[in-house]
């Protein structure tokens, strides 16, 4: 048995390896473990909020399922577990940061939900989706979830009489099939800068809109 995402899970060594290696590591990557991993824990959420919600709309469950399932959770979710530490990666991608990148974090969790359901089944894989995101799970408020990060930052600097966050594009590379966009978002009255990434621009900024939520509690109370 292993610890995995603070859970205890009986997955075989080289699957585990797999589920663990980013691709610039070599052909034997989680890309494919991803790719499984993604599908079915849009399942279990889906299912759960279904059963735990009874009254909100499709809509509004589809936004619940988004805001859990999304980059930014599941970068926390790495983080909160330390998995990172345990990342393979290439020396191109070790070098430059990616065992805390969010999504090769994101990517690794979800390829290590693809292995739990390759190698426990449907049930098992559950069990442990819905045990790793309990935190996450527990704290779900519909008034609060259904409304995206940048739409809760902007309220939440205009209650405070703060200007609009700025958003500015660092950098956009890639094929127009695999772009990829970084995106600075900066309260300058504060003094804040965050930096995130996306394959669309709007995912990019939402993600350093969520991560400028998570930092604004602690600046405002200072």
């Amino acid at each position: 048995m292993k610890t995995i995402l603070g859970q205890s899970v009986a997955l075989q060594p080289a699957l585990l390896k797999q589920a663990l290696t980013h691709r610039s590591a070599g052909k034997k990557n989680n890309e494919r473990l991803e790719f499984l991993g993604d599908s079915i824990l849009s399942l279990v959420v889906s299912e759960w909020l279904y059963r735990n919600f009874p009254t909100l709309s499709e809509g509004q469950l589809s936004r619940l399922r988004a805001s859990l399932v999304k980059g930014e959770t599941l970068a926390e979710v790495a983080r909160r577990y330390q998995l990172g530490d345990s990342l393979v990666l290439g020396s191109g991608e070790l070098k430059s940061g990616g065992f805390d990148r969010s999504s090769v974090l994101a990517d690794a969790v979800e390829a290590l939900f693809g292995a739990v359901l390759i190698e426990q089944g449907h049930e098992a894989a559950r069990q442990f989706i819905l045990a790793v995101l309990k935190p996450w799970l527990d704290k779900i408020d519909p008034e609060t979830n259904l409304k995206d990060p940048k739409s809760r930052l902007q309220e939440m600097l205009q209650k405070r009489a703060l200007p609009l966050p700025e958003y500015r594009t660092l950098s956009e590379s890639g094929q127009d099939h695999n772009k990829h966009f970084v995106v600075e978002c900066a309260v300058p009255p504060l003094g804040l800068k965050v930096i995130s990434e996306g394959a669309s621009r709007k995912r990019a900024e939402q993600d350093a809109a969520g991560k400028m939520l998570q930092r604004l509690p602690s600046v405002l109370s200072s």
